[in-house]
């Protein structure tokens, strides 16, 4: 998972539309585009983070990221990274924070056209991204974001977890390490990140579980790597907060690429 989750600060980086193969691990610094900026892995899968937390995306999701929000990039395993420029005008169509969206065939045949071929006809370019932003419009947000915390006993609760997602602790082993009663700390997780501390560890440990996949890493492996207890109930998870299997979502990444 990416190491840096302070507030990166803006740049003036030039802001970059198209296609190429990424190695396992390349990251971007933390910068900022005057337009918006979609980001697709077409195989491999990326994280997406800023001061708000971290989101990632696998093959079949997509993140956004408003003009001149500050952030970074990270890619796991050999990724077919697209870049597609958001014009100011079109960005209000879409929500004022980084997001990940789910692809559909049609968004994802929209993306691969619009960053795999130069603009024949005038116009061409627009009309497509015009469908895209549609689709994206219609398409509801994903549940892969983990919100950044600000009480200093949720972050060192956190913190442990990030450091290691299969530690096997329960949230009132974590509240007595951090200093705060089992109660106090569900109700942070609740009221701070809008989730359980269970769901929270969940999308944790699918997020390295897709880096481990990506990575070549067996399902067994992955499983007991991230904390599960079995393969079965990694399976349940993984397919419940993705829409597929991980043996599915490891095949395709195979094909693709």
């Amino acid at each position: 998972m990416p190491e840096t989750r302070q507030p990166p600060p803006p740049s003036s980086e030039p802001i970059l539309q198209g296609g190429a193969w990424l190695p396992h691990g390349y990251r971007l610094d933390p910068h900022s585009h005057v337009q918006g900026q979609l980001v697709y892995a077409a195989a491999g899968a990326l994280a997406t983070v800023t001061h708000r937390g971290t989101w990632v995306a696998p093959a079949n999701r997509v993140t956004w990221t408003p003009p001149r929000f500050a952030h970074s990039h990270r890619f796991y395993g050999e990724t077919d990274v697209r870049l597609v420029v958001v014009p100011l005008d079109l960005c209000a169509k879409l929500v004022d924070h980084p997001s990940v969206f789910a692809v559909s065939p049609l968004l994802r045949e929209a993306l691969l056209a619009l960053t795999d071929r130069p603009e024949r006809r005038p116009g061409a370019h627009r009309r497509l991204l015009t469908v895209i932003v549609d689709e994206l419009t219609d398409s509801a947000e994903q549940f892969l974001h983990l919100p950044e915390p600000a009480d200093d006993r949720l972050r060192a609760a956190t913190a442990l977890l990030y450091e290691d997602p299969a530690r096997p602790i329960t949230l009132a082993g974590l509240g007595r390490t951090v200093g705060a009663s089992e109660r106090t700390l569900s109700r942070l997780f609740h009221t701070e990140l809008g989730m359980s501390f269970h769901r929270w560890r969940t999308t944790l440990r699918i997020h390295h579980a897709l880096v481990h996949l990506a990575d070549g890493r067996s399902v067994t492996d992955t499983a007991m790597t991230c904390g599960w207890s079995n393969p079965s109930s990694f399976i349940d998870a993984f397919t419940e907060v993705i829409g597929q299997t991980p043996g599915r979502y490891q095949a395709e990444l195979r094909k693709r690429r």
